[in-house]
C-alpha cells in the first residue's frame, strides 16, 4: 500500500474512533442526568432540560444532575488533557499530575485553608487548590531545571517524587495537629463530583479553557520532544519553551479539575495511554481524544458509584480507583512482556 493511501485509512481509523469517543460521551451524559438514587427516565431528562417541565424530576435534573455532570466533563477533561501533556513533557509513561506532585500541592493548600484561613467551602477551596497546583508545578521544575541537562524527563520525574513527598508530609502534620480538619478535608481528599453546584462550574471554566489552549499550542512540539530532544532541536524546536508552556497548561488544567472535585484518581494515567492506542501518537489527535474520553470515564464512575450500594454512593474518585488498578496492572504486564 502507498504512504498516501496508509495516510487515508489512518485518518479514516482516527475520525472513525473519534465519533465512537463522542457518541460514547453523549451516552454518558444522558446516563449521569437520569441515574441515581432518583431515576428519571430520559424523556423527563429531555423535558427539564429542553422543554420547560416542572416537576420533583426536573428539579433533580436541573438543581442537582446538570452541575454535577458540568463538572464530571470538566474534570475528566481536564485531567486527561493534563495527563497528555505530562506524558510528553516528560517522555515517561506513567507521569501523570499525582505522581508529579501538582494534585498534593492543591491538597496542602486547601488543607492550609481550612485549617488556618478559616475556608469552609467548595468555593472557595477552589482559588486555593488552584494556587497550591501552580506552586507545587513551580517547585517541581525549579528542582529539575537546576544543574547540568536542564529539566531532563528523570529529573522531572525525581523531582516531583521529592515535591510529593514533602507535600505528604506536610499534609499529615497539619491534619494530626488540628484534628478538627480531618473531617472536611476527608470529604474534599476522596474526590468526587458530588455536591458541586453551577457557582463551581462558573469558576473553573476559565481556567480549563486556558489549560487547553496552552496545551493544544504545543502539540506539534510534544510530537518532536517524543523523538528525542536532540531530534527535537534538530527539527527546530525550542524545547524549553515546549515544556514550560505544556507545563504551564497542564498546571492549569490538573489545579482547576482537582480543585473542583478533588484528587480524581488514574484519569490522567490511564486516558493518554487509551487515546494513543486508538488514534496512535500524533498529540493533534490524541489531545481531542484524550479530552473526549476522559469525561467518559469519570462519568462512567460516578454513574456505577450511585447504584453499586444504594440509596448511598461511592464517590467517583473511589470507582475511577478501582478501574484504574487493574489498568496500571495490564500495562505493567504490557510494558513487561514488550522489554
Amino acid at each position: 500500500m502507498s504512504a498516501p493511501a496508509l495516510r487515508r485509512t489512518l485518518t479514516t481509523r482516527r475520525i472513525g474512533w473519534t465519533a465512537a469517543a463522542s457518541a460514547a460521551l453523549v451516552a454518558a451524559v444522558v446516563l449521569s442526568l437520569a441515574v441515581g438514587a432518583r431515576p428519571v427516565p430520559p424523556s423527563e431528562v429531555w423535558g427539564a432540560l429542553f422543554g420547560g417541565a416542572t416537576g420533583p424530576d426536573a428539579d433533580v435534573v436541573r438543581t442537582l444532575r446538570v452541575p454535577r455532570t458540568l463538572i464530571a466533563l470538566m474534570v475528566g477533561a481536564a485531567l486527561a488533557l493534563a495527563g497528555t501533556a505530562l506524558q510528553g513533557i516528560t517522555r515517561n509513561p506513567i507521569a501523570d499530575p499525582g505522581i508529579l506532585g501538582i494534585s498534593q500541592g492543591a491538597g496542602v493548600a486547601v488543607v492550609c485553608a481550612i485549617a488556618f484561613a478559616g475556608v469552609h467551602t467548595l468555593s472557595g477551596y477552589v482559588w486555593f487548590a488552584f494556587a497550591g497546583a501552580a506552586v507545587a508545578s513551580v517547585a517541581v521544575y525549579a528542582i529539575a531545571a537546576a544543574g547540568r541537562g536542564g529539566a531532563t524527563p528523570v529529573k522531572l520525574a525525581l523531582g516531583g517524587a521529592a515535591i510529593n513527598a514533602l507535600l505528604v508530609s506536610v499534609t499529615m502534620a497539619v491534619l494530626t495537629t488540628k484534628a478538627s480538619t480531618l473531617d472536611e478535608f476527608r470529604f474534599w481528599q476522596v474526590g468526587s463530583v458530588a455536591g458541586r453546584d453551577a457557582q463551581v462550574v462558573h469558576q473553573i471554566w476559565p481556567f480549563l479553557l486556558a489549560g487547553v489552549v496552552l496545551v493544544v499550542c504545543v502539540a506539534r512540539g510534544l510530537d518532536a520532544l517524543a523523538l528525542g530532544e536532540d531530534v527535537a532541536k534538530g527539527l527546530g524546536r525550542n524545547v524549553a519553551a515546549v515544556r514550560i508552556v505544556g507545563g504551564l497548561g497542564a498546571t492549569v488544567l490538573t489545579g482547576a479539575g482537582v480543585a473542583a472535585a478533588g484528587p480524581i484518581a488514574f484519569i490522567g494515567l490511564a486516558v493518554p495511554h487509551i487515546a494513543r492506542a486508538v488514534v496512535g501518537s500524533d498529540h493533534r489527535w490524541m489531545l481531542p481524544m484524550a479530552a473526549l474520553i476522559g469525561p467518559v470515564l469519570l462519568l462512567v464512575a460516578d454513574v456505577l458509584g450511585r447504584v453499586v450500594v444504594p440509596p448511598g454512593e461511592v464517590p467517583a474518585g473511589v470507582m475511577t480507583a478501582l478501574i484504574g488498578v487493574p489498568f496500571l496492572v495490564a500495562l505493567v504486564r504490557r510494558k513487561a512482556v514488550a522489554a
